[in-house]
């Protein structure tokens, strides 16, 4: 599945430099392991131009860790492509 996400500057920056191998989303579309997600700058209420394509590798739920992560939010392991 491919997802397009917003995603501010200082997170899409860090992405892209590797440093940042996670995205805490609301899991409102049903992630999964293998999923692609084309990470999008976006700031001032537009789009920059810049993206970034990860795919999740790993998944941590609520179910998983409840004392860590909210209902419905999901931490998503991802690598850069």
């Amino acid at each position: 599945m491919l997802h397009r996400l917003k995603i501010r500057p200082k997170y899409f920056k860090a992405v892209s430099m590797g440093k940042k191998t996670f995205e805490i989303r609301y899991n409102d579309r049903d992630y999964k392991a293998g999923d692609t997600l084309i990470l999008r700058e976006y700031t001032n209420g537009e789009y920059t131009g810049k993206e970034r394509a990860v795919i999740v590798t790993y998944l941590l739920a609520h179910e998983d860790f409840p004392e860590a992560i909210a209902r419905d939010y999901v931490v998503l392991g991802v690598m850069r492509l």
